[in-house]
């Protein structure tokens, strides 16, 4: 009986240390000198999304966006458009959540629902400068869209 009272406090034990070796820690983003200057531009830049043939229209008013995502962002053809439909269907289920909940969330940071249908094909550079400028968002304002680190 002994033994069994022993392996149990040990499996307990052990399942105490993977749990705590499992806990989440808070990742800090390391943010560039260049990415600073991005995210301090005053001015608003204009990135329109478009796709023609979807007749989709996408446009971001947000001060440094464009400098970021032509200086920092990676290049496009960088993710396969599922990687980035997949990518931006969390996140805008996760933003307009947050648009619902004004009290909870800042509305100046979510103040409009983002209309994305996962089934229809907005083509590659719509879904490439959304994602964008939602890891852009994510860095800028320290917020999380989703369980992952927004990286560059």
């Amino acid at each position: 009986m002994k033994r069994i009272g022993i392996l149990s406090v040990g499996l307990i034990l052990f399942g105490f240390l993977v749990l705590g070796s499992c806990s989440g820690s808070k990742d800090t983003l390391n943010i560039s000198q260049d990415e600073k200057m991005a995210f301090s531009q005053k001015e608003g830049d204009t990135v329109k999304i478009a796709n023609d043939s979807t007749e989709y229209e996408i446009i971001i008013i947000e001060p440094g966006f464009n400098f970021w995502l032509q200086s920092i962002a990676r290049p496009e053809g960088y993710y396969s458009q599922s990687f980035l439909e997949t990518r931006n269907q969390i996140f805008v289920v996760n933003y307009n959540q947050r648009v619902m909940q004004p009290m909870r969330y800042r509305n100046d940071l979510y103040p409009l629902q983002i209309d994305y249908d996962s089934n229809i094909d907005y083509g590659y550079e719509v879904n490439y400068k959304l994602y964008n400028y939602f890891i852009y968002f994510q860095r800028k304002y320290n917020q999380r869209l989703g369980p992952f680190i927004p990286r560059i």
